[in-house]
């Protein structure tokens, strides 16, 4: 088999909330070179590590990991409506073999996605129907967490399954780096926004766009004085973009999830994708990683980045 691995982050500002021309056309020069990488690969398989912002998963049942056989994109954001061409018989497949590695996942015959998932998918390859895929959803806003070493674990199951394939894949990690968008929190929540937390699915169009408008709002004052949400943090997307270029995935094991939420940001946790996507490849051998891109950009509420790997 041939893998290769590319960690963008995704933002549900881009094309809302811009920041400067100059920054856009960099951020565009440099996803169309990942495109252009992706097409040059062609892969015959798209794995997608992803995470849900309450539009698929809700507390009426919340699943750490997902893996779906059948995946529709709810449009958020200006992503594109409608079904993803999942690799049905294989992402059930995949759900066997996790389980007989010991590794707890829910599988899902109807999942909905949305901009997490589909926004690196579009930007990557045009479009959500363009290569065969298998979306895997990780939770990364719904808190409790489990441990990042359980993260790891899981990823190192997909791709030990991967390895067994004879295929070209391309495995995608989509979220983080450092933000905190305007999500709420169930705990002390009022009675609407709990109910919706619980089971808010298909919310109505004016909701949806009431929803969009509050998290425009927030990137309008991000980053300064009059932002309640914690700041982006540089230093730490570095550090942790350096430990996996390093290969040092043991030491995210230790991470602490409580810290990581402080100094860089409650969603930060969505590069448990990341970690998931690494682990994969990390699981068929060692590899080699560069940073192609990374900057905090305040509009997007992102620390903004790219990383690539491959086998060594």
């Amino acid at each position: 088999m041939q893998i290769q691995l590319k960690c963008l982050s995704h933002t549900p500002l881009r094309g809302l909330n811009d920041p400067g021309a100059d920054i856009v056309q960099e951020v565009d020069a440099v996803l169309a070179q990942a495109r252009a990488e992706v097409e040059a690969f062609d892969p015959e398989l798209i794995v997608v590590f992803a995470p849900d912002h309450y539009n698929g998963l809700f507390y009426d049942l919340m699943p750490q990991f997902v893996i779906a056989t059948a995946a529709d994109s709810v449009g958020d954001y200006q992503t594109q409506v409608g079904p993803l061409s999942v690799a049905s018989d294989l992402a059930l497949e995949m759900t066997r073999f996790v389980l007989n590695s010991d590794v707890d996942v829910a599988l899902s015959h109807r999942l909905q996605v949305d901009h997490g998932c589909t926004q690196t998918l579009e930007e990557l390859t045009g479009s959500l129907t363009r290569y065969p895929v298998i979306p895997i959803i990780i939770n990364s806003v719904a808190p409790p967490f489990g441990p990042y070493r359980r993260v790891r674990k899981f990823g190192e199951a997909v791709g030990r399954f991967l390895a067994t394939l004879n295929k070209r894949v391309l495995v995608l990690g989509t979220g983080g780096l450092s933000h905190e968008p305007p999500v709420p929190l169930i705990a002390n929540a009022p009675d609407e926004i709990a109910n919706f937390l619980i089971a808010g699915r298909n919310p109505t169009p004016e909701a949806r766009a009431a929803r969009q408008a509050r998290t425009i709002a927030a990137g309008k004052i991000y980053g300064t004085s009059d932002s309640p949400q914690t700041p982006l943090n540089a230093e730490w997307d570095l550090a942790f973009i350096d430990t996996l270029v390093q290969g040092q995935l043991d030491s995210i094991d230790d991470f602490n999830i409580e810290e990581i939420s402080r100094v860089a940001g409650r969603s930060t946790h969505e590069i448990r994708t990341w970690v998931a996507a690494f682990s994969a490849l990390a699981a068929l051998g060692p590899y080699e990683a560069h940073k192609d891109y990374y900057r905090p950009i305040n509009e997007w509420i992102a620390g903004y980045g790219l990383v690539s790997a491959q086998p060594r």
